[in-house]
């Protein structure tokens, strides 16, 4: 599914996109849709993208909220009834995932081979948003997520990975591996044998499911691979390929139903 030609949507039950990199004004090398704050894009060109996946999600540009990302499992509340914007755009806290019950605000995360998974209970009055590199993951990210949304009185709750890097296009070390089965004694699976003798390749999506429907959630991915899809999305395994350069962002965003609402 699509949403206005450029984003993805999954199988959740309130609005949110998976946006890609089309519909953007950011000129070249970071054309089109970059929503990373932290790039060296022009800040005028972040803020016009952001304003139009504002607008796709129905609130205000100062009302797409996001964290400063660490690579954690930290997540951040923020409450119906609360100030809205609670933060200026760019000075989220240092986080990994948010979760609301608030309709006047929407949840984004950016990444750029990382996961996206989003989150909604069955009402869609309780949302969440996380960013889950595979240290994120294995150290527990999406099950924070989940207990903070249940922290707000969420139901059973649906989640959608959404593009990341693919099993095919991510070659790891056995460093790696072994950080995050240290982790994680059940991710074994996830990982296969590499084109290159002593390498592996992980299946980032597919573990995030895995780590989802084994805390209670029904969980399925997009399994968009953002290496490969260079129209479409950025990807930092793509420039390190390519011997460096500049990097933009996709953003996945989530916003709750109305709690009034019929």
């Amino acid at each position: 599914m699509s949403l206005d030609g450029i984003a993805l949507t999954g199988a959740l039950p309130t609005r949110h996109g998976f946006f890609t990199r089309l519909g953007g004004v950011s000129l070249s090398p970071y054309d089109s849709l970059n929503c990373s704050l932290s790039s060296q894009d022009d800040p005028d060109a972040v803020a016009a993208n952001r304003a139009v996946v504002a607008g796709e999600m129905g609130v205000g540009p100062d009302a797409l909220l996001g964290v400063t990302q660490v690579h954690g499992d930290g997540v951040v509340t923020v409450p119906r009834g609360g100030v809205v914007p609670p933060w200026r755009v760019g000075q989220g806290p240092r986080a990994d995932a948010l979760v609301s019950d608030d309709s006047a605000v929407a949840l984004g995360v950016i990444t750029a081979d990382c996961g996206p998974v989003l989150f909604s209970d069955r009402s869609g009055r309780v949302v969440g948003a996380a960013h889950a590199g595979w240290r994120g993951a294995a150290g527990g990210v999406l099950e924070a997520t989940l207990l903070a949304m249940r922290a707000l009185g969420a139901g059973e709750v649906v989640a959608c990975v959404g593009p990341c890097i693919g099993r095919e296009s991510y070659e790891v070390g056995p460093d790696m591996r072994r950080e995050v089965l240290a982790l994680d004694g059940k991710g074994e699976r996830f990982f296969v044998p590499g084109v290159r003798e002593g390498h592996y390749q992980f299946d980032l999506a597919g573990y995030c499911v895995a780590r989802l429907e084994r805390a209670g959630v029904e969980a399925s991915a997009l399994y968009v691979d953002t290496l490969t899809d260079s129209r479409r999305f950025f990807s930092h395994r793509r420039r390190t390929l390519a011997g460096g350069g500049a990097i933009g962002h996709q953003i996945s965003v989530i916003r709750a139903q109305d709690s009034n609402a019929v």
